[in-house]
């Protein structure tokens, strides 16, 4: 199936953090504290997607207050932290809010969300990557993690949306 066909398809855009809104680097200081950039670019596809009455999704290895707080700021209420079985929770987010599979858009960029980028209805990975060797998405984006590559990913489903 085309990408315009799957992405017409889509209730709900799903995303990993690390590797995707940033560039998958933390700054840790002495005392253990670290901090994470985050662009803001991807925050402006959050308002778009809800303009267009797209819901978010946020699935994340880490369990980070940066991202509880970066999500909060954007007003996103399904956030999942510390997530180490994204799929498992996918299922349960499609049976509590009525979605199915196809309905859902995922971007992610590690072998962490191989499971899900295999399942759901359009799948995305930044260009910058360390496994795109290993699975081959629907979309792969021109903009790297941390560079807008989730506003590039929620421009190109909404192309065709």
């Amino acid at each position: 199936m085309s990408i315009s066909k799957k992405a017409k398809k889509i209730k709900l855009i799903g995303t990993d953090i690390d590797g995707v809104w940033t560039n998958g680097t933390m700054f840790y200081s002495p005392n253990g504290d670290y901090m994470k950039a985050f662009s803001t670019y991807d925050g402006m596809a959050v308002e778009v997607l809800k303009e267009a009455g797209l819901d978010v999704l946020i699935m994340t290895g880490e369990n980070s207050e940066m991202v509880r707080k970066r999500a909060e700021k954007l007003n996103i209420n399904k956030v999942y932290l510390g997530e180490k079985e994204k799929l498992k929770r996918l299922k349960y987010i499609c049976s509590r809010f009525e979605y199915e599979l196809d309905e859902i858009a995922y971007i992610g960029d590690d072998i962490n969300d191989f499971e899900v980028l295999k399942v759901v209805g359009l799948s995305a990975m930044p260009s910058s990557s360390p496994v795109l060797h290993k699975f081959t998405p629907d979309i792969v984006t021109n903009r790297g993690g941390g560079e807008g590559a989730f506003r590039e990913f929620v421009e190109e489903i909404l192309a065709y949306h």
